[in-house]
């Protein structure tokens, strides 16, 4: 599935980030959720995420495909995601954005007082 979504997924998280700072990409983040969210049960379930998935650009997506997203971001095991773990995922599907995470960790470590 990675391969597949590598090759058909656009990353534009990493310009997103650039023009909007960190609130606006969260506030965006939180919009993209309220799409693909059931609105009755107020998470992303299988069936709310592959009825919105062509808003998404993931209308090529087969369904072992879209319960792969699910399982993969699902933290807490219920079978749905909601914000927190819907924003996690769309963080880790974005290598540049998690490289730049992993950037600044290691410069917060480096310059604190912190020590294992």
């Amino acid at each position: 599935m990675e391969k597949r979504l590598n090759e058909e997924f656009e990353d534009y998280l990493p310009a997103m980030a650039e023009k909007l700072g960190g609130d606006g990409l969260m506030e965006e983040l939180c919009n993209g959720f309220r799409l693909l969210m059931d609105p009755d049960r107020e998470v992303i379930t299988f069936e709310s995420l592959k009825r919105s998935a062509g808003l998404m650009g993931l209308g090529g997506l087969g369904d072992d495909e879209l319960m792969g997203m699910m399982r993969e971001g699902d933290l807490d095991g219920d079978g749905a995601l909601n914000q927190t773990e819907f924003c996690v995922l769309m963080f880790r599907l974005s290598p540049e954005l998690m490289a730049e995470s992993w950037r600044c960790l290691d410069d917060a470590l480096a310059s604190s007082d912190f020590s294992f």
